[in-house]
């Protein structure tokens, strides 16, 4: 399997569990199981392909496998950018809901 493939599915995962992770700490922003997957996994993956753009050693080793180091960076890449996003969405339908 591709090396970027494999990035793109580690940053979903961890987008997923960021996503989930966020809503169930922060319960006014709960955007329910699957809201906070969908949020989640969509900022996992946007934002990991931003810090890897960013910061190439995200990308793996050279020769294409992957190495500890690289995997750690998308999973907290991820998982951070997933929590974000599912944050930020909650913040807005609050919001919304307010009006």
């Amino acid at each position: 399997m591709s090396g970027t493939i494999v990035n793109l599915i580690i940053q979903l995962v961890a987008g997923v569990i960021g996503g989930n992770a966020a809503g169930a700490s922060f319960k006014n922003i709960d955007l329910g199981t699957l809201g906070n997957t969908i949020a989640g996994a969509i900022g996992g993956a946007g934002g990991g392909q931003i810090l890897q753009a960013l910061i190439p050693a995200l990308a793996g080793a050279a020769g294409g496998g992957l190495d500890v180091g690289s995997v750690i960076g998308q999973l907290v890449g991820g998982g951070a950018s997933g929590a974000i996003l599912t944050v930020i969405a909650g913040v807005v339908k609050n919001m919304i809901a307010s009006k």
